[in-house]
């Protein structure tokens, strides 16, 4: 980047701040902050122009937003670099078509220098050496993740996922202390990451384990009573598996030897050790389990096929941000009504399931339905609570703090998300998981780009089927034998419904329905309607075994 650019250094590893020389810069109004702090979050990936407007002005913005962005980008391409002449762009802010990057590396931003050495640990092949990378790493943390900006902007998936990557670090770096017999090491990072996620099971069970390891049995002792008393108050639930795992090994003095963190399976809720509380009651830890693994998922078309296109580049996508050690938050499918994005949604998720054994959550927005009330993000988020096995005495009001409850319960969980027909970004914003270990599968009519330029969710396109695929699809329905004998009338089909989905699935239901009929009659019908393959959106719905997509259509007669 140059000399000049080496000069400044940004921190977003706490409060944001930007620094020349030592000397702290003054970064402005809290807009102005703000912004700067989606740039840095975003480490030198594009931050579309509607993600700040979004996130500056929520849902109320001026007709001048997007002005006053570029307003706030000039005034910070000038303190960061006072010397450059007027009109000038400068090294630092580029502006793209679709927004502005900040052109940062590992030495001029302390979350790409993080990065590095959290992968160094990753790599080292003795615990030692990894460990001394993890306390570097961790060290660069001084408090939560853009700390200083307001509660409701800290909300950001942008801000969210670094700090559940720092969770992820906090994590394995205690895992492979423990191993390592060098507890101490990590209790201060430890101290701090549980302090800000006071709900996270698995970070307090490693602080448990670590200050037993490190000869402070009394501390973890506390530790253990008072995480307890906190999941009773504040969510209504008993400690989970590996908190209990980790309060008898602390009793049976097991603490580092034995441990192994992610790679052991929790003790069965039903059968693990009867380890009695430390209040004297008499309930079991066996007894005292009850956790649902929800299993939301609508069933997965009978007839599905195809669409392997996009199989695969869901999976390469999720495969290569897990060897580069990148946290997708999501997948946002996204194409024109009656193109098939829920139906193929809802069977991704079924096959990356088993990837996420705590669980799959499913929610239908309803977006863009013109006879039903979509769903709002707040009955969303209660609704999955629910089914988190929140009581409802203890489910907040307030969408923030819904959202900040459910990304505590998601913390540590390996949990899968189908969020089927969201209007736009700020639809669905506060649904996203925050940890490593989650996935969403997101679906719109439109493209998301407040999601995508998050830099944590990736975009996929979905068009029509091929025309082969189609007509696999009418042999799955019909059979081959009924399609063989009227070729042309099968070509009619395929080409009148556009090769759009929900339209061969409703033409295929009818002629199901009439097994003697010729398929000619149902060709020359489709043909026939006012307005072709877009008559289609009108047809009815229901009966076609589909997934829930568009399900508020009048019928259209039939002759």
């Amino acid at each position: 980047m140059g000399e000049s650019s080496a000069a400044v250094r940004f921190t977003i590893l706490g409060p944001v701040a930007a620094r020349r020389g030592g000397v702290e810069l003054e970064l402005g109004g809290r807009q102005q902050r703000l912004v700067l702090a989606l740039l840095l979050a975003n480490a030198g990936s594009v931050v579309g122009l509607s993600d700040l407007v979004d996130t500056i002005w929520n849902q109320d913005p001026p007709t001048s937003a997007v002005n006053v962005v570029h307003r706030y980008i000039g005034t910070l391409r000038r303190l960061i670099e006072p010397d450059l002449p007027v009109r000038a762009v400068g090294g630092y802010l580029i502006r793209h078509a679709a927004g502005y990057r900040l052109r940062v590396d590992e030495d001029s931003l302390d979350l790409l220098s993080f990065r590095r050495l959290v992968a160094q640990a990753r790599a080292a092949a003795e615990p030692g050496a990894a460990v001394r990378w993890y306390a570097q790493a961790l060290a660069l943390w001084r408090g939560a993740c853009g700390s200083g900006l307001d509660p409701e902007s800290r909300t950001h998936p942008a801000f969210a996922a670094i700090e559940a990557e720092c969770t992820h670090a906090v994590r394995d770096a205690a895992d492979t202390a423990l191993r390592g017999g060098r507890p101490r090491l990590m209790i201060p990072a430890l101290r701090q990451a549980a302090g800000q996620h006071p709900l996270d099971e698995a970070l307090q069970a490693r602080l448990i384990l670590a200050l037993a390891a490190d000869g402070r049995q009394a501390e973890a002792l506390q530790t253990f009573q008072q995480v307890r008393g906190r999941l009773a108050d504040e969510l209504g639930i008993d400690p989970s598996p590996e908190l209990l795992d980790a309060y008898d090994r602390l009793l049976h003095q097991r603490t580092s030897a034995e441990w192994r963190g992610d790679a052991a399976a929790p003790p069965d809720p039903v059968s693990g050790p009867a380890v009695p509380p430390p209040d004297g009651g008499e309930e079991t830890a066996g007894q005292a389990i009850s956790r649902p693994t929800p299993a939301q998922l609508p069933p997965d078309h009978p007839f599905f096929g195809g669409r392997a296109d996009l199989l695969a580049r869901a999976q390469a996508l999720l495969d290569e941000d897990r060897r580069q050690g990148r946290a997708t938050v999501a997948l946002a499918l996204y194409g024109m009504a009656g193109i098939g994005k829920s139906t193929l949604a809802i069977h991704l998720g079924h096959r990356l399931a088993a990837a996420y054994p705590d669980g799959q959550l499913y929610a239908d927005l309803r977006g863009f339905a013109a006879h039903e009330r979509a769903m709002s993000p707040a009955e969303a988020l209660r609704g999955f609570l629910d089914s988190l096995g929140v009581p409802p005495e203890s489910v907040p009001t307030e969408l923030h703090a819904l959202a900040g409850l459910y990304r505590s319960i998601l913390a540590g969980r390996q949990m899968l998300l189908v969020i089927d027909n969201c209007r736009d970004f700020e639809h669905v914003r506060h649904l996203l998981p925050s940890t490593p270990g989650c996935l969403a599968i997101v679906t719109s009519r439109n493209q998301l780009t407040g999601l995508v330029s998050s830099g944590r969710a990736h975009p996929l396109p979905v068009g029509p089927p091929p025309p082969e695929e189609a007509q696999e699809y009418l042999v799955r329905r019909l059979g081959a034998a009924r399609l063989a004998g009227e070729p042309a009338a099968v070509a009619q089909i395929i080409a009148g419904s556009g090769r759009l989905p929900r339209a061969l699935a409703v033409v295929a239901a009818r002629a199901a329905a009439l097994p003697d009929a010729p398929l000619a009659v149902f060709a020359a019908q489709l043909k026939a309607s006012p307005s072709g393959a877009a008559a289609t959106r009108r047809w009815p719905y229901a009966a076609t075994g589909h997934g829930p997509g568009d399900r508020n259509m009048p019928s259209l007669r039939w002759n």
